[in-house]
């Protein structure tokens, strides 16, 4: 009997190596570090000049209500690596408005429907989040769909990157989503259901 006892001690003492290795090294699911949100390049089409309406709501610009596109919710939650809220962050997005134009000279003399904002920005909630009202995105000449990106503390950029729409036959052809591995796909491309659309952002900061 006392021969067995000391051969099961050291079992055991294997077997919970195997099953919680973490809690012996003192580490936890929730400590982790997370993955930084890929940065992507910002694109020609960054308003030259911010424009009146710059809110939240680019379905309304000034007293005009753009009826086109697919409206969507777009939501997402801002922290660092650690999964801390970066408190005081600007977020920024701006796309092309249904029909594939940009608010900006050199699209073409800036053909983006009026009613169409194009561009919104929000200071992020006490628990980093954010929120846009918007449509869909969709492709044009040359690119997928994308909605373009830009985070700022104070003075600082932090991130600018786009966000991609899953499960888009354009994808696997435009230059940019294919420069990507596969865990920034992941971390870039999310599904647009019901009018909802979540995107987390995870800074270096």
């Amino acid at each position: 009997m006392s021969a067995t006892m000391p051969s099961l001690h050291r079992r055991a003492l294997a077997a919970s190596l195997v099953i919680a290795p973490a809690a012996w090294l003192g580490v936890s699911a929730q400590t982790q570090r997370r993955l930084a949100t890929p940065r992507q390049t910002e694109g020609p089409f960054y308003p030259p000049s911010l424009p009146a309406d710059s809110d939240s709501d680019l379905l309304t610009n000034g007293t005009l209500q753009y009826q086109q596109g697919t409206p969507v919710w777009l939501s997402g939650q801002v922290t660092d690596l650690d999964g801390r809220p970066v408190r005081g962050a600007q977020v920024e997005i701006w796309q092309c408005d249904e029909d594939g134009h940009y608010h900006h000279p050199a699209d073409d003399g800036d053909r983006a429907a009026r009613a169409f904002q194009g561009f919104g920005r929000v200071v992020v909630d006490q628990d980093g989040g954010y929120r846009f009202h918007t449509i869909e995105p969709v492709p044009y000449s040359g690119r997928t769909p994308h909605i373009h990106m830009k985070v700022k503390l104070g003075g600082r950029e932090l991130l600018t990157t786009q966000i991609y729409k899953a499960g888009h036959a354009g994808n696997a052809r435009d230059a940019l989503w294919r420069s990507l591995g596969e865990r920034e796909r992941e971390a870039l491309t999310i599904p647009f259901r019901g009018g909802e659309a979540r995107f987390p952002v995870v800074l270096q900061v």
